[in-house]
């Protein structure tokens, strides 16, 4: 049997269409690395490509070959035990050898795993396939560069690149029929009077006539095909306008507790939460702003490299947060012109007093007006009162307000796809 490997360097992206095949083929495998990836990486590589390693068994190739035909009955030398016409029975289980698992045979012979690397833009496919931003809604024209093209018929002036092939024939044809109308009927009379001539006997009359003839058909012919076959004037352009494009205005909250209680584990994974929401925004959404909020006793509205790497700490007040959040949301952010979202993470730990607080910045201030609100907890304990409470307002708001629980880094991922799972009729903006 003969193997084609194609050895080739992919210049210039020639081989990318076997690519896409290949890793639509193995995104069940892919998928796994990606997630495992996201449990195991610093924050600051989490948007690296990957290495995928793929079992020898999941690339084995369906092969055709040239049966014997006909039945046979063999017996194979150093055969013992049975007849012409025995049933082998089934091996007991976990009795099989091989090495189709990549491991090394008891002869030390074997096959290694497949192992590709997807780039970084690949990775972030498949980290963030499928998933959106719910309940976006286009509330107004975001600025004057947001524009969309529309067709709105043809012109005579235009783009070679947007030239109508069909629309330019026609008229092209058209032109020609037009042009050449009268020089076509007065040659179909001139080859009529030179075939009734050729009914006569020949004499100097009939001669002279036929050769008069002869020349205002060469004439005419001249003047047909002096008509060119294709001119400027038969040219038509597909006409695009530019139409203003609704783009939907959208702000990101991300809260973070940052209270002594948030052991240096649990801050990690709500940095982890926050850095894969942060990754996804920025790749699927061209204009949104995000404003970051830490909070202990105190909140602080704070900008990205302090949100994920600054060392300050303190008591809890997770009002604190909820009203610093309600300020700017009545100030930069109106919900009549913006998509408001927001994310928290934290212990669920808080002083008791201040859960009513809480309750009440949300339900009066915040979730009305907001199109999603999610809140992690954080920690392998039981839920904390702020679980409780939220789960009450959960109930009142439960088209918009998630909440999930995150023991360990691992739960990070699959809890990140659930709440941001794309549901139908979503569009990526």
């Amino acid at each position: 049997m003969t193997y084609i490997v194609d050895r080739r360097l992919n210049s210039k992206n020639k081989s990318m269409v076997n690519r896409e095949r290949f890793l639509k083929r193995y995104q069940k495998q892919i998928r796994r690395a990606v997630s495992d990836a996201v449990s195991r990486r610093n924050i600051t590589d989490m948007e690296q490509g990957e290495s995928i390693t793929i079992p020898k068994r999941d690339i084995s190739e369906p092969v055709f070959r040239h049966g014997q035909g006909g039945k046979r009955d063999i017996v194979h030398p150093g055969n013992k035990e049975f007849v012409p016409g025995d049933r082998i029975q089934r091996p007991p289980a976990g009795g099989g050898g091989g090495s189709g698992s990549g491991q090394a045979s008891a002869d030390g012979e074997g096959d290694d795993d497949f192992i590709f690397q997807i780039s970084q833009q690949e990775f972030l496919e498949y980290l963030f396939e499928d998933l959106a931003l719910p309940n976006m809604v286009k509330r107004q024209l975001l600025s004057m560069d947001s524009f969309d093209y529309q067709r709105a018929g043809v012109s005579e002036v235009g783009n070679p690149a947007q030239i109508n092939i069909v629309r330019s024939m026609r008229s092209a044809h058209a032109r020609r029929i037009a042009l050449r109308g009268k020089e076509r009927r007065r040659r179909r009379e001139v080859l009529a009077e030179m075939e009734e001539l050729e009914q006569y006997e020949t004499c100097d009359e009939t001669e002279e006539q036929r050769l008069l003839l002869e020349a205002e058909l060469q004439r005419l012919n001249v003047r047909m095909n002096a008509i060119p076959w294709l001119d400027d004037f038969d040219l038509k352009y597909n006409l695009k306008i530019k139409v203003p494009k609704p783009s939907p205005k959208a702000v990101m909250f991300c809260v973070m507790d940052v209270s002594g209680s948030m052991t240096q584990d649990i801050k990690d994974t709500a940095k982890r939460f926050f850095f894969l929401l942060y990754l996804f925004l920025k790749k699927n959404y061209e204009k949104i702003e995000v404003v970051f909020i830490r909070h202990h006793t105190q909140a602080q509205e704070v900008d990205e490299e302090t949100f994920f790497y600054a060392r300050e700490t303190g008591g809890t007040v997770v009002s604190s947060a909820l009203k610093l959040m309600g300020d700017i949301i009545e100030e930069r952010y109106s919900p009549d012109q913006w998509n408001i979202y927001v994310a928290q993470a934290s212990d669920g730990d808080n002083w008791h007093e201040d859960n009513e607080r809480c309750r009440t910045a949300l339900s009066d201030h915040i979730l009305p007006f907001v199109q999603y609100y999610t809140y992690i907890e954080i920690g392998d304990r039981d839920p904390q009162g702020l679980w409780y409470l939220y789960e009450r307002l959960q109930g009142d708001f439960h088209d918009r307000f998630a909440i999930q629980r995150v023991r360990n880094n691992a739960e990070i991922y699959p809890v990140f796809r659930e709440l941001f799972r794309k549901h139908a009729g979503e569009e990526v903006g």
